[in-house]
């Protein structure tokens, strides 16, 4: 039974240019942290991303939808909780905020990645195995597919899962080998060019086989000069993907991402205003083969959809912490396997929630274990830090979402 719970505005200030990119010159990481007591003296912890300033507000939306869970039994809140889901976006005292966006759905994130931490603890298992041991059917009783019913009804996603089933064992043996990643940390923006070099040889050096660098200067040379300085000092084995942050507007997007191709990356990402899905699509057919990766600022699965209909996504970047949490990034994965786009989550998380969310979409939906992003940045506030040997993540073991801090 819960108890009671809490939230806390924990925030995290980086310095010396680290995290830095075309928008956010000085970040400050910080979490939106719900805390879900029982009353067997566990805690179930959830974590929404922002920048600094408005995570106290994230905090106060939080608090209204986890209030609502007191007195409920984890497992009570789990089995259907696609509908309680619907029912929290849905809020009428807070859907005018939204719908399923900003600060109110940031907060409804929060709360559902501490109910699914729960749950895991609560059966003592970490979550990427709770939820590859769910039924189909358990799995979509998660689930909130409202509003996509003209690209998955229950019945097709139910069908894709269990189509999906074949090879689920053998692609389990991951848990054993790992996940890989790749560093987003060698080409932070406020980094200078030496810098930069040092980065990607030290990233080689630890077994990384993919790594971004960030763009959008207003001096498009600069972006030039550094991607092909990347590609150099990386050698032309090496993924290497460039990250705007939507600086670019669309007919800039269109010239300057035309010169960038020639440096060959592997992805271009974010690079104009994330909510112009036409844009998108405009520029996704003038710099094919070269693909777009989206979604890091995209709040919810309707958008998500609607990019992913008009084909000018080549990755998806759902962030659990970001969109409606676990749920909703579930639904996301099962929109993107029917399309059969790969879902490369960015990790406003450091990684920790979506070590266990990669394995789930690998073992269970069956998508490619491309890669996952890995930011160090935080490491030393988690107490179940994600481990990256070899430029691989080890699997956590834990009960959980790796996702306790140290505050």
């Amino acid at each position: 039974m819960i108890q009671h719970t809490s939230t806390k505005d924990v925030r995290y200030p980086l310095g010396q240019g680290a995290g830095s990119d075309a928008i956010h010159r000085d970040p400050v990481y910080s979490y939106a942290v719900t805390q879900l007591h029982d009353d067997s003296g566990l805690v179930g912890t959830g974590l929404a991303f922002t920048l600094g300033e408005g995570n106290d507000l994230v905090c106060k939306a939080a608090d209204f939808y986890a209030a609502q869970l007191r007195g409920k039994d984890i497992e009570e809140v789990m089995a259907n909780f696609g509908s309680l889901f619907y029912q929290f976006s849905n809020e009428q005292q807070f859907r005018w905020l939204g719908p399923h966006k900003g600060v109110v759905h940031l907060g409804l994130a929060s709360v559902t990645n501490a109910c699914y931490d729960l749950w895991a603890k609560k059966r003592g298992v970490p979550l990427w195995k709770l939820l590859i041991d769910l039924s189909p059917e358990a799995l979509l009783n998660t689930l909130d597919l409202s509003y996509l019913e003209d690209e998955l009804t229950r019945e097709e996603a139910l069908a894709l899962i269990k189509a999906n089933s074949a090879g689920k064992d053998l692609r389990q043996q991951i848990t054993a080998t790992g996940y890989p990643g790749y560093d987003t940390s060698i080409g932070w923006f406020n980094y200078s060019d030496d810098k930069v070099k040092e980065n990607v040889k030290k990233a080689v050096a630890e077994g990384f086989t993919a790594m971004k660098l960030k763009v959008g200067s207003t001096d498009p040379e600069r972006d030039i000069r550094r991607a092909n300085l990347v590609r150099e000092a990386a050698g032309d084995k090496v993924k290497i993907m460039l990250d705007a942050n939507q600086q670019w507007t669309l007919p800039q997007a269109l010239q300057i991402c035309s010169r960038l191709q020639q440096m060959n990356p592997y992805w271009i990402e974010e690079p104009t205003h994330p909510d112009d899905v036409l844009a998108h699509q405009k520029l996704a057919t003038a710099i094919a083969p070269v693909k777009l990766a989206l979604g890091e600022h995209v709040p919810n699965r309707i958008i998500f959809k609607n990019y992913l209909q008009t084909k000018c996504a080549g990755f998806m970047q759902v962030d659990a912490v970001r969109v409606g949490g676990v749920s909703e990034f579930i639904t996301i994965s099962l929109l993107c396997r029917k399309f059969g786009v790969p879902v490369v989550p960015h990790v406003g998380d450091m990684g920790q929630l979506h070590q266990h969310l990669v394995l789930f979409n690998h073992i269970t939906l069956g998508h490619e274990a491309l890669f996952l992003e890995h930011i160090p940045h935080l490491q030393q506030h988690f107490r179940h830090p994600v481990n990256i040997r070899e430029g691989v993540y080890q699997t956590p073991r834990e009960a959980g979402s790796s996702c306790d801090l140290i505050i």
